[in-house]
């Protein structure tokens, strides 16, 4: 079991959620979003010693997200911070670049040096775990337990509440320790003229309707139907896992608190709703010769210009891609973006949640933390960089461009208390991996059904077994 867990936490150390892609290559996550807890990392830090001094907005105030006014708060630094990130596509198109000169219109004194990893899960740990990475990072898949220990806490969640979405994202003792950066939605990326061209005036709200649309695509014009993204690995598990819980059951419970606990949760629920009916649509798909020729080839940098020119009819991505499919062709205005097509009680839902969210060095000095603090505050309310990647708003005070109509919002509401490793050792136990690197498995339902060398009912009571395996192994209590 060991063994399985250490091989877990380094496929969690490389997951999507749901989150922006690195340089155009894989995301974050996680996603790192609000679909799991996350997962444990076994490292230390060693305590700075730099002389602390008082540098707070007013005399003796304590140092918190809430208390900083921006162009009015820690004026008088002059220091030089360091950021590591995974957008290295922002590192190299100028546009990090362009943010911190206007950040330093308002903090002249404040240097930002950064660092853009292409590895980053990886790395970000490694890193993290020698205790030299600098003063703002993109938080890794580090466990709750442990966020006192490396990051900052930018105050009490029912102020930070206040102030941002997904204040619970990063959460320890009742403090925030994480502030995304950009949220995401999920859904599936669309073109709207090779929709209307196929003839489908309303888009589909259930697996059959959906099956449905994407026949009238192959009928009726030249596009694929469903681009899978096979060979690219992350739009797999990463993708597909970001729909299990209140999307696809209109519970918020269901992901984090339920799943670990119900003896039969590949079960057919008969109404196209579950994780059943979720992954079934992918099986249904591949099977009936709705995806690309060979799915072995499939192309994740070229297929954003293919989508935007009406090559692809859609794509199971979040809403973090949005941007980049609009920005690589001349018809920005053919991509629209849509729930995921299963309803539950007449309602269609979607969650959504923080891509990577920052994360402060408690082994900063002092002047170092504030620094930090005020540049993260100014990327969440000023720079506009979630709105300018297409992301779901951060910032409750932040102006936002983003439209996802038609659908409800909702959460998955994190571990109940003194369960929050449950999922880790599940996914770790049962080898499934769900939003935590789990590719393999959603890789191979394109393999069987392409294929016929299983059938998807078979592949259901193999992760029912696995799962009921695990429960036993680890002594999880069977509640539904």
């Amino acid at each position: 079991m060991k063994l399985k867990k250490l091989l877990a936490l380094t496929l969690a150390a490389a997951m999507t959620l749901s989150l922006a892609a690195c340089g155009g290559k894989e995301t974050d996550t996680t996603a790192a979003s609000d679909n799991t807890d996350t997962t444990q990392t076994e490292a230390s830090t060693e305590t700075d010693d730099t002389e602390q001094q008082d540098t707070g907005a007013a005399s003796g105030e304590a140092l918190t997200y809430a208390s900083i006014t921006l162009g009015e708060s820690y004026k008088d630094i002059t220091t030089t911070i360091k950021f590591i990130h995974h957008k290295t596509d922002r590192e190299e198109d100028g546009t990090i670049p362009a943010m911190i000169e206007k950040f330093n219109e308002m903090y002249p004194n404040i240097t930002v040096e950064t660092e853009g990893i292409t590895d980053y899960q990886e790395d970000a740990l490694l890193r993290l775990s020698a205790g030299d990475w600098g003063d703002v990072m993109f938080i890794p898949a580090v466990d709750q337990a442990e966020l006192p220990t490396y990051f900052v806490p930018y105050g009490t969640l029912e102020e930070m509440a206040e102030l941002i979405n997904f204040e619970d994202q990063w959460k320890a003792d009742g403090m925030c320790y994480g502030i995304g950066y950009m949220g995401n939605a999920q859904g599936l990326l669309y073109n709207k003229k090779v929709f209307e061209e196929a003839g489908i005036t309303t888009l589909p709200k259930t697996p059959d309707e959906f099956i449905a649309a994407l026949k009238q695509i192959k009928e009726n014009t030249d596009a694929i139907p469903l681009y899978t993204n096979y060979a690219a690995g992350w739009t797999m598990g990463g993708q597909w896992d970001a729909f299990l819980g209140a999307i696809t059951t209109g519970d918020e419970t269901w992901l984090n608190q339920k799943f670990v606990h119900t003896a039969e949760p590949f079960a057919d629920n008969g109404d196209g709703t579950g994780a059943y009916a979720l992954y079934k649509i992918l099986y249904d798909a591949v099977a009936e010769g709705l995806i690309e020729d060979d799915y072995t080839t499939t192309d994740w940098e070229g297929c954003k210009g293919m989508i935007n020119n009406g090559e692809i009819g859609c794509m199971v991505l979040g809403s973090w891609a949005i941007a980049q499919m609009k920005a690589a062709g001349d018809n920005p205005d053919d991509i629209g973006y849509m729930p995921f097509p299963i309803t539950v009680n007449g309602k269609q839902y979607a969650t959504a949640g923080p891509d990577y969210c920052y994360g402060i060095n408690v082994n900063a000095s002092d002047e170092n933390k504030a620094a930090a603090m005020v540049f993260v505050k100014w990327l969440v309310e000023e720079s506009g960089w979630c709105d300018f990647e297409g992301g779901y708003p951060i910032s409750k005070t932040a102006p936002t461009s983003f439209v996802f109509d038609g659908v409800e919002i909702v959460k998955n509401l994190t571990s109940l208390e003194g369960e929050e490793d449950f999922m880790n050792e599940m996914n770790a136990e049962s080898e499934l991996s769900f939003n935590a690197g789990g590719d393999i498995k959603v890789q191979r339902i394109v393999e069987a059904a392409a294929t016929g060398a299983k059938n998807y009912d078979d592949i259901m009571a193999e992760w029912t077994q696995a799962w009921n395996d695990a429960q036993d192994e680890l002594e999880i209590e069977v509640l539904y």
